[in-house]
């Protein structure tokens, strides 16, 4: 502890020594003094406004494919192809929102026709895939 060097020379200091605190602070205001001009971009760019009272909520059927364990395809409870599958997968990949693939697979078909399934489906550029299951064991 410090001492105080006054009339009481046996007891504590009661004065808080600040220097540290001082040396601290200027040491921040020189970095903020820094790095403010940097926050500033010399680049100005009119960005657009985004309007949050707009909602785009359509909804987006999803497209349900039904598997069988023979291999046949029921794509929204229609029975196709798979040269028609892979028509309609490249057609919903191009729409913008793009619709979510359902997958309704029997649980005793192969997993080598799911497999073909998903290859097509990433061929055409489809990106949301589902698994749709009872939850039932």
């Amino acid at each position: 502890m410090a001492m105080s060097s006054g009339g009481n020379s046996g007891g504590p200091m009661s004065e808080i020594n600040v220097t540290p605190l001082v040396d601290v602070m200027l040491v921040l205001l020189i970095i903020f003094m820094i790095t403010a001009p940097l926050m500033s971009h010399k680049v100005q760019i009119d960005l657009p406004k985004a309007n949050p009272n707009v909602k785009d909520d359509t909804p987006v059927e999803p497209m349900d494919l039904a598997v069988k364990p023979d291999g046949t395809y029921f794509l929204n409870d229609n029975e196709v192809s798979e040269a028609e599958l892979k028509a309609q997968f490249a057609v919903a990949a191009a729409k913008s929102p793009q619709p979510e693939l359902q997958i309704r697979a029997d649980r005793t078909t192969e997993y080598k026709v799911v497999k073909k399934i998903l290859g097509d489906a990433k061929d055409a550029g489809m990106v949301h895939v589902g698994f749709m299951s009872t939850g039932k064991e």
